[in-house]
């Protein structure tokens, strides 16, 4: 079964088999049955998509509003614009929201696409699986972070590449805006937002010469079809497995300046809207982040001393594990800077750059049921100082990794499953005049998932996701500042495949409880789809 997914994903779906053994998933069984009041099956209509995120905070300030885009998709050619600066909210803003509105009917499968404005990535984002009837859905984002780069005049570049022919009819329909709210920002905005400029040496960053806090932030997604959309699968020979790498499953996306490593960090396992060969548990709650793809952040500031010289320095992205010359991986790269108004130059030195040994073990055992048991993990602690303004400040970046996981399938691949955690800790010290400060970000993503081909091709997928951070953060040893967020998918779909779409008799539930608390508040939000039907919409804070 593997063999035919992969040659399925090849030609543009987003479809896995994954069985995890152990949650007591039979072939014969099939995923609950409907609740009163809904379907007994899936029909041609079903609910718009939802998550459970909560929408962005807006002021209640002046607004105004600029549209960014409005195209449709329906080949691989990109939609260019330009974008112009809002008049009428002055040049100082609260916040800044993205908004997309998409529509699609028919038959398509999910689809990537991104969004940059001045070469900055503003937004990348995968697209649902559309009913015959039709979906709408919306996407918004904070991006205040890029009001650098909003205000000067831009060109403005999508792309949410799409096939549309005789059996896959979907044509992509989308709006994006941006809405500005005059005021000032309580968290300052970077001052510059940077990107990498293409050299025949490879990339490079200029930044400007009173940089004093340097955060790079990768858009690194696994995508595009192939084995690496689902690298968490992956097995080294000899494991008599469809999906190969060299090493295994282990991904750690790294960035280095001059060669030098600066910053390490796990990937999200994000699952587009046709993964785990099963549409069927995401047509209306998608995974965690499927719409607004979280890019992975690293605090250079220890390498500012180093980048305040006024020269270009190479800046490479790279993810380990993937197999040599293989493609699949995307990872644009925005620079965000904050700089010290009182210092035209700001000088300073790296002092610590020390990396443990990666240490990834991946053992295989055969039998009629085959497993591959991995643990890996990495360490790093980067140091620097900057002579600022306001005295001499010293930033301690120290990220730790954890990957374990048990990859459990049969043979033909008929039954196939993970169970897999990652873990990535971060501390960030800083020490100058007044009291350190110290943020500490402990972060966790699980996936425990089972799907079975069965008898009659009767094809069940029982998948549950986490998303899980805290935050803490402290003054002089006095906590000022905490969070904890928890967003859990959980999903049980069976259908028949290798039949017309209206002989599937595809039933499904699936689910998602969003939790944020902390000092700003609370958000609290579950929801339930049954069928396609939306069962629950709750809210608990």
């Amino acid at each position: 079964m593997r063999r035919r997914i992969v040659m399925s994903m090849l030609a543009g779906a987003t479809l896995l088999a994954g069985t995890f053994f152990g949650t007591g998933v039979t072939a014969a069984q099939a995923a609950p049955q409907a609740t009163t009041g809904v379907p007994a099956e899936f029909g041609t209509d079903w609910h718009d998509p939802v998550t459970a995120a909560p929408p962005v905070d807006r002021p209640h300030t002046k607004s105004c509003q600029v549209t960014l885009a409005e195209a449709q998709f329906r080949d691989f050619t990109p939609y260019r614009g330009a974008y112009t600066p809002p008049q009428g909210c002055g040049d100082r803003w609260s916040k800044v929201v993205l908004r997309l509105d998409g529509k699609v009917k028919g038959r398509q499968y999910d689809r990537l696409g991104y969004l940059h404005v001045g070469g900055v990535e503003i937004l990348r984002t995968s697209t649902p699986e559309p009913s015959p009837d039709g979906i709408e859905w919306h996407v918004e984002k904070d991006v205040t972070r890029y009001s650098d780069t909003f205000h000067g005049p831009h060109e403005v570049e999508m792309l949410i590449g799409n096939v549309v022919d005789d059996t896959y009819t979907g044509v992509i329909d989308v709006k994006v805006t941006l809405t500005f709210y005059a005021g000032r920002a309580e968290t300052p905005a970077p001052d510059r937002v940077l990107t990498l400029a293409d050299t025949p040496d490879g990339t490079t960053l200029t930044t400007p010469r009173n940089s004093e806090r340097i955060v790079a932030e990768v858009y690194a997604t696994g995508s595009g079809g192939g084995c690496e959309e689902f690298w968490y699968l992956t097995v080294a020979d000899p494991a008599s497995y469809s999906c190969k790498a060299d090493h295994g499953p282990y991904r750690e996306v790294q960035i280095k300046v001059d060669g030098q490593l600066a910053g390490i960090a796990a990937p999200f396992p994000n699952v587009w809207t046709g993964g785990w060969s099963n549409p069927f548990l995401w047509y209306v709650i998608p995974a965690p982040h499927a719409f607004d793809v979280r890019p992975v952040e690293y605090d250079l500031t220890p390498f500012a001393g180093l980048l305040n010289d006024g020269r270009p320095h190479r800046v490479e992205v790279s993810v380990v594990g993937v197999p040599a010359g293989q493609s699949g991986w995307s990872a644009p790269v925005n620079v965000l800077v904050w700089q010290d108004a009182h210092r035209a130059h700001v000088t300073g030195a790296l002092t610590t750059d020390r990396a443990s040994d990666i240490a990834n073990s991946s053992t295989y055992t055969p039998g009629s049921e085959n497993r591959v048991d991995t643990e890996a993990g990495h360490r790093l602690t980067v140091s620097g100082y900057l002579n600022t303004s306001h005295g001499r400040v010293t930033t301690t970046v120290t990220r730790t990794l954890a990957n374990t996981s048990a990859h459990r399938w049969t043979d033909g691949e008929n039954t196939d499953g993970l169970d897999a955690t990652w873990t990535d800790d971060e501390t960030v010290n800083v020490h100058g005049q007044g009291p350190a400060r110290t943020r500490h970000t402990h972060r966790t993503y699980t996936m425990n998932g089972a799907t079975t081909l069965g008898a009659n091709d009767r094809l069940r997928t029982v998948l549950d996701l986490g998303d899980r951070a805290t935050v803490v953060e402290r003054q002089g040893g006095r906590r000022t500042g905490w969070s904890r967020f928890d967003d859990t998918y959980s999903g049980d779909a069976a259908y028949t495949t290798n039949v017309p779409r209206d002989q599937r008799h595809a039933v499904g539930t699936s689910s998602e409880r969003y939790r944020l608390t902390g000092s700003d508040g609370c958000h609290d939000r579950s929801l339930t789809s049954v069928q396609g039907v939306l069962t629950e919409d709750r809210s608990r804070c």
